[in-house]
């Protein structure tokens, strides 16, 4: 990217990165209040509401429907994908801590995102794995450990 337009999506996933701690924090309350299966129907049928209102404004392209028939199946996974990660984190954060689980998540996120990058998978750009990334590895791991010594 130029004129540092990667600075703003770097930027962009940090803020993403924080609303997810936020979020899985008030899940967890959530789904301790209500029970984890119908906390998370409540957030993804606000989800629904919210992506509806935003639809009103954004119409489709008018080639919608031949965009979703030459999908590749594996791709609609997102929204099972969507709920064991809901329920994993809303899981984990109250017998954990909201910093350990967030630990984990972050460390396991790296390194799957990892072997999709270095494998070219659901049709991502192959990255291979250097040594340099593997230090890196390394210095989270020990960042992992540092975090979540008692």
């Amino acid at each position: 990217m130029q004129n540092g337009g990667w600075l703003f999506f770097l930027l962009l996933a940090g803020i993403a990165g924080s609303l997810m701690a936020v979020q899985g924090s008030l899940n967890s309350l959530l789904g301790e209040s209500i029970g984890l299966l119908y906390m998370s129907f409540a957030i993804h049928l606000l989800a629904v509401i919210t992506a509806g209102v935003l639809v009103l404004f954004f119409p489709p392209p008018s080639d919608l429907l031949k965009k979703i028939t030459a999908t590749p199946p594996y791709a609609w996974l997102g929204g099972p994908l969507g709920l064991a990660i809901i329920f994993g984190v809303a899981m984990s954060i109250p017998r954990l801590g909201v910093g350990v689980a967030t630990t984990g998540i972050i460390f396991f996120q790296l390194f799957t995102a990892y072997l999709i990058d270095h494998f070219g998978l659901f049709s991502q750009e192959h990255s291979p794995f250097t040594w340099i990334k593997a230090v890196g590895i390394l210095f989270m791991v020990t960042g992992s450990y540092l975090l979540l010594k008692k």
